[in-house]
C-alpha cells in the first residue's frame, strides 16, 4: 500500500470553504481508478499551526500515484485547488 498525504491552507479559511474543498477532493473517488481509499476532512482545532484541510489517499503503488496525479479528473480538481489555497504540504510513503 502507498500513501499520499496532503495538507492545505485555504486563502479564506471559512467552514464553508473547507467543506467545499473537502467535497471536491472526495469527488475523486470513483473517477480515478487507482484510488483504493480516500479520507478528507476539515481541521477542527483551528490552532495557529493547523492546516485547514487534510487529504489521505491510499493506492497500490508509487506507480499508481503517478497515474493518479496525471489523471485528467485529478488535474481538473487540482486546477480548482490552486485557486483556493495559499499553501500545501505533502508526504508520500
Amino acid at each position: 500500500m502507498f500513501t499520499h498525504l496532503v495538507l492545505f491552507k485555504l486563502q479564506d479559511p471559512t467552514a464553508e470553504n473547507a467543506a467545499e474543498l473537502c467535497a471536491k477532493l472526495h469527488s475523486l473517488v470513483g473517477r480515478v481508478p487507482q484510488i483504493r481509499q480516500l479520507e478528507v476532512g476539515a481541521d477542527v482545532l483551528r490552532s495557529p499551526r493547523s492546516f485547514d484541510v487534510g487529504l489521505i489517499v491510499r493506492l497500490d503503488s508509487q506507480a499508481d500515484l503517478d497515474l493518479y496525479q496525471n489523471h485528467p479528473y485529478h488535474q481538473e480538481i487540482l486546477a480548482y485547488v490552486r485557486t483556493v489555497i495559499s499553501e500545501a504540504k505533502a508526504v508520500d510513503f
